[in-house]
């Protein structure tokens, strides 16, 4: 049983029912049962066009679930309406229902949440993660979402702005996680450039080449991360980081400066070092502190005492640490490399080890674990 590819079909179904005038909760909830029943049917019976046994299965659970609520003449109409089994033309749709999940008459939070949820596959903990709220929070969040859009037609798709910032969420999950999550980021990114001219749309695209250029040395051969400092930089994809750079200096030549295009100028910077010792940091604090003008996004901040403490030395990066709240995802971290910079090794190793011990990701905690036990060794 191929997961990937019931997973990439989802959203193409999930668009066939609503354009056929299912409400989304109620067509999701039919791509959901389709899909379960293509577990259990389709390792001994395998269908020939995956595509369109979904749609007809799917639409077949719709219907039966309407029918509970629905007068007897409605349901007829709408059985008449059923897809015959068959070829289904392959149409990717994934873009388009990403626009029209961000429907006006959902709050561009929430519109961005049922679209993680929904088409991008997250999980709820993730998408809380992502937004810093309790999964809780989360999940009320994604329940109201889907209670707006119940019953509401999805013909009016949603602005630009929220599918950005989805697809960037999408490939932030992608890029520390499921690299097939990162590379359909970056598919639909290409696809919504090539129909929109806007320079945030070709920040973002550039942003995601630059970073998915890195991704070969970002691990070891036995999957431990490699810190940017730490990584072989001939393993970088120079290609994607040569299309990115042209892609994000013929944005910013049109004088209208978003935050993707921020966070692209930084990685730039980065991808541009031969070594990490020549590393313009001077100029990274200052597309920091142009980003923290465009966002009140604390994590900017708190990357920004990394280049601080860079730029200017490990006293000063804590000085701006200082100022944030220590509750937020890799603080302690960051205070971590800091102290170890300015030579205090026993709080260090403090701080890795408590960061380790709040970090999702195993192969971080692993990271941070390993470096707690370094400094710990070098102390003894």
């Amino acid at each position: 049983m191929d997961e990937l590819l019931l997973r990439s079909l989802t959203p193409s179904v999930l668009t066939v029912l609503v354009r056929r005038g299912a409400d989304f909760a109620a067509a999701e909830d039919a791509v959901q049962d389709a899909l379960v029943e293509a577990l259990r049917v389709w390792p001994a019976d395998p269908p020939r066009d995956p595509k369109g046994w979904l749609v007809t299965v799917a639409w077949r659970k719709f219907l039966d679930a309407t029918r509970a609520d629905t007068a007897r003449r409605r349901r007829e109409d709408r059985v008449e309406e059923e897809p015959r089994p068959g070829p289904t033309p392959a149409v990717d749709d994934t873009l388009q229902l990403y626009f029209l999940c961000a429907h006006p008459s959902l709050t561009p939070a929430s519109a961005v949440a049922l679209t993680l949820r929904a088409v991008g596959g997250l999980t709820t903990r993730q998408i809380a993660e992502a937004y810093l709220v309790p999964e809780a929070t989360m999940a009320q969040r994604i329940s109201r979402a889907k209670r707006t859009v119940s019953g509401v037609r999805l013909d009016r798709p949603g602005d630009v702005a929220t599918v950005l910032r989805v697809l960037y969420l999408v490939f932030n999950e992608g890029y520390s996680g499921d690299v097939d999550l990162a590379a359909e980021a970056i598919r639909l990114t290409r696809q919504l450039a090539a129909r929109i001219d806007h320079p945030e749309v070709a920040g973002l695209l550039a942003l995601m080449l630059l970073h998915h250029a890195r991704r070969a040395a970002r691990t070891a051969p036995d999957g431990s991360l490699v810190p940017l400092a730490e990584q072989d930089r001939g393993r970088w994809d120079t290609a994607l980081i040569a299309e990115g750079v042209v892609i994000l200096q013929a944005a910013l030549a049109r004088d209208r400066l978003g935050e993707f295009q921020a966070q692209a100028a930084i990685a730039a910077l980065h991808a541009d070092a031969p070594t990490a010792e020549e590393t313009d940091w001077v100029q990274i604090v200052e597309w920091y502190d142009e980003l923290a003008l465009l966002t009140d996004n604390p994590v900017v901040r708190l990357n920004r005492a990394v280049a601080v403490g860079e730029a200017d030395g490990p006293r000063p990066g804590l000085a701006a640490l200082a100022a944030l709240d220590t509750s937020l995802p890799r603080h302690a971290a960051v205070a971590a490399y800091l102290h170890e910079r300015a030579g205090d090794l026993a709080t260090a190793a403090r701080l890795y080890a408590e960061a380790a011990h709040k970090a999702s990701n195993l192969a971080e905690r692993d990271h941070l674990t390993r470096q707690a036990a370094r400094l710990n060794a070098r102390r003894r």
